[in-house]
């Protein structure tokens, strides 16, 4: 399956964005999709998970009440809408698949995946 992120750009604090993630060459329903983000001199950071189903989903406690992470699997694609944002939520975004079990190894704080797209930057200013 191949990936796709969009949507990022410069937005206030306090302003929402909302990131696509777009698969192609598969359907997306057979995966977990996962956001995760970097900025810059920061390691990698997972933000927001949603199983292949769409009933469970994970976020890093510093984005809950602010991100929702959702799936329109008729339209093979993942979003992360994002609200209230901040300055330190300025990084590069990306979207990442794999099988059932990176659901969980996600929620337990693994970094592992089978897939990845390109990341979508965003910026929040102050």
């Amino acid at each position: 399956v191949q990936l796709q992120a969009s949507g990022g750009g410069l937005v206030q604090a306090g302003g929402s964005l909302r990131l696509s993630c777009a698969a192609s060459g598969d359907a997306i329903s057979n995966y977990a999709v996962g956001w995760f983000r970097q900025a810059p001199g920061k390691e990698r950071e997972f933000v927001a998970a949603v199983e292949r189903n769409g009933d469970s989903r994970r976020y890093v406690d510093s984005v809950k009440g602010r991100f929702t992470v959702s799936r329109d699997n008729a339209k093979n694609t993942v979003y992360l809408q994002m609200n209230s944002l901040k300055p330190e939520d300025t990084a590069d975004y990306y979207c990442a698949a794999g099988g059932r079990s990176y659901f969980y190894i996600w929620s337990a704080g693994g970094g592992q995946y089978e897939y990845r797209g390109q990341g979508t930057l965003v910026t929040v200013s102050s």
